[in-house]
């Protein structure tokens, strides 16, 4: 009796070839020798399948935050920390992506929210040889990866928009390795750079942006963050509304000049529950079990918020914030 549903799907070649396959590990061992694959043992060592059909930003980041050694800083299971698509839920809830996916700027969002340092170019700010130098110089290094954001149509494939990392270069071929996060549907193959230039060159119709690509790498001066949230806060939404909504309307309204004019309307309008939301953010986040010690690296990054919070608290606009917060009573 056949079982319902599908088993992987044929991989479409040309244009691409199966990473696996006799060409595949020619490519392989020639990028190998041009010292163009260094970016790939890391990836390839965290390398996961996404868990969900519409993960595959999820777990294209979770792969290259684990793949750079960042710290999430909270705990995955037991005690390991380790990121996992489940973690991240900063900038968009899980619900949401499981049932729409993830947009290229929330993806961003995301990395950030992280505590990676990322460079995101849609194809609209940027071109085809500025691309090539940055899988270039990301494949020579295992400091930086690239998240590649872009159409499976023009690779011939099923599906539409797909995150997926680029695990490295031939420089001979001029082709990338895509390392697919949907193992379960095509193996990581080579592709000529410019066809995956043209994936990413397309417009997103939800949005009506370009896609696009992101260089993701470890912030030089650790923590990235400095604090950790978790954006499941009853206050996160309305908050997050206002921000992204009410303020950008509310600046226009009020014909904004400068800087000082727009502390003013934003302080002026916050919404009712935006004390409890300033409580939450400044609360250092205290140890999740506290039959545990700290570690030194959580011992070094609680000091230096510490010492961040006594400089944000001695700044003019520290005392300003106060001052306006205090006349609107909350």
């Amino acid at each position: 009796m056949a079982t319902a549903g599908l088993y992987r799907r044929v991989l479409p070649s040309p244009p691409a070839i199966e990473f696996a396959s006799t060409e595949g590990k020619k490519l392989f061992i020639e990028a190998v020798q041009d010292g163009t694959m260094e970016g790939f043992f890391k990836l390839i060592s965290y390398f996961q399948t996404q868990s969900e059909p519409a993960y595959c930003g999820l777990a294209s980041l979770s792969m290259v935050l684990n793949a750079l050694s960042i710290d999430p800083g909270r705990t995955w299971k037991g005690p390991w920390r380790w990121f996992d698509e489940s973690m991240l839920d900063c900038c968009e809830p899980l619900e949401k992506v499981k049932s729409k996916g993830i947009s290229f700027g929330k993806l961003t969002c995301l990395a950030q929210c992280a505590g990676a340092n990322v460079q995101a170019f849609r194809t609209s700010e940027s071109s085809i040889k500025e691309f090539r130098n940055y899988v270039k110089t990301c494949s020579v290094s295992d400091e930086c990866h690239v998240i590649s954001s872009y159409h499976r149509g023009i690779f011939k494939q099923t599906g539409s928009g797909h995150f997926s990392p680029i695990g490295g270069y031939h420089g001979g071929k001029d082709m990338a390795l895509v390392l697919d996060v949907a193992r379960f549907k095509y193996p990581p193959h080579w592709i000529p750079l410019s066809l995956l230039w043209e994936a990413m060159d397309t417009v997103v119709e939800a949005s009506d942006e370009h896609r696009g690509y992101m260089l993701i790498s470890r912030q030089q001066h650790e923590p990235a963050l400095l604090y950790t949230l978790s954006c499941k806060h009853e206050s996160w939404a309305s908050i997050a509304k206002y921000l992204m909504e009410d303020v950008p309307l509310l600046l226009k309204s009020e014909n904004v000049q400068d800087i000082e004019g727009a502390i003013s309307v934003v302080c002026m309008s916050l919404p009712s529950n935006f004390r409890d939301f300033i409580k939450w953010v400044a609360e250092v986040r205290r140890h999740e079990d506290d039959g545990q010690s700290l570690s030194q690296e959580e011992m070094r990054r609680l000091v230096l918020k510490e010492e961040l919070l006594k400089q944000v608290q001695e700044t003019g606009l520290y005392k300003q914030q106060r001052f306006v917060v205090r006349e609107q009573s909350f």
